[in-house]
């Protein structure tokens, strides 16, 4: 076999083949066109071997087929730039876009469970109903307390983590059906309500804030946002505007798993802060502070981060390109 003429035909879909191994994005077709470069060169690369061994063009051609066949597999997608982003822009944007939504079930849940608390403030009847006197006098005293401090700071805040993440991930997943948000959401506050006005009737009220207040202005916050989003879920498929319902609900269904996988790590900070700070011995303005903090980082977040992200054009669902190559793909 005469190489340097086996190269000269050949070279052009060596370098296209390089080429495309080369970028950072690829197309539908550009995706198609480089697995059926990578066949080619690598049958190219056989007959070399076979027929003319030259070392020089074997090693330069297995480095193509090496890094084409890394391209192809998708090596590059999980990246920590993929995640610097997804944190610095997709998840903010996602949470400015559905500002309203979540904000409303913020505000709408606060308002329910302050009107909750003053009832039962005003009704005790409904409190001894609810519990006997021993079991007032056990939380009161020992159990709302103890709660905090029972086990391991690391055990308990793992614990907490998990039990937030789950009660966020149902207020998403339930969403789309409309009334097991409510009652998930309904169930979370009147627990609150009923622990908040016992404590306070018991003079307690001080105490009871001062362990609530450092975790649970962020916990509180991460479950409204799941619930306003899941909340817009459900109504993407009731007023789809100008998309088709399935359209409208695959949207905001991919923007509900970045809210979901976002969630987690502003849980994971409310878990690290109730499981260290809200039963350490720091005084109480020192432990609602850090709370405090926390939330406001948090607003902060979504409406700088997030603003700023979502005047990029940026709305917390997937990248239409990738969109774009998922469909040109199944064709």
């Amino acid at each position: 076999m005469d190489l340097d003429a086996y190269v000269l035909a050949h070279a052009p879909q060596w370098q296209r083949l390089e080429e495309l191994a080369s970028r950072r994005r690829l197309t539908g077709p550009e995706s198609d066109e480089l697995v059926e470069r990578y066949q080619q060169v690598a049958t190219h690369l056989s007959v070399v071997r076979t027929s003319a061994p030259d070392p020089t063009l074997v090693a330069h051609l297995s480095s193509i087929l090496a890094k084409s066949r890394n391209r192809a597999v998708g090596a590059r997608v999980s990246t920590w730039r993929g995640f610097g982003r997804f944190f610095s822009e997709r998840f903010p944007a996602a949470l400015y876009r559905l500002r309203y939504w979540w904000l409303g079930c913020l505000a709408a849940n606060v308002v329910v469970t302050a009107v909750m608390m003053l009832w039962l403030l005003k009704n005790p009847n409904v409190e001894q109903s609810l519990l006997s006197p021993a079991e007032i006098d056990q939380l009161v005293n020992e159990d709302f307390e103890g709660y905090y401090s029972t086990y391991a700071a690391s055990h308990f805040a793992f614990q907490v983590w998990i039990n937030n993440a789950w009660v966020a991930m149902l207020c998403l997943a339930l969403g789309i059906l409309g009334l097991p948000l409510v009652i998930v959401l309904f169930s979370n506050v009147e627990n609150l309500a009923i622990i908040g006005s016992i404590m306070i009737r018991a003079d307690q009220g001080q105490h009871f804030w001062g362990l609530i207040l450092p975790h649970g202005l962020l916990e509180l916050t991460a479950v409204f946002v799941a619930g306003g989003v899941g909340a817009r879920l459900f109504w993407s498929w009731i007023e789809p505007r100008a998309l088709t319902r399935s359209q409208s609900v695959a949207r905001e269904g991919r923007t509900v798993a970045t809210v979901g996988l976002g969630l987690v790590m502003v849980l994971f900070v409310s878990g690290v802060i109730e499981g260290f700070v809200t039963p350490s011995g720091l005084p109480t303005w020192a432990r609602v502070s850090i709370g405090v903090v926390a939330e406001v980082a948090f607003f902060a977040y979504v409406f700088v981060l997030g603003r700023q992200a979502a005047a990029r054009g940026i709305t917390g669902d997937v990248d239409p390109r990738y969109l774009e190559d998922r469909v040109a793909t199944a064709d």
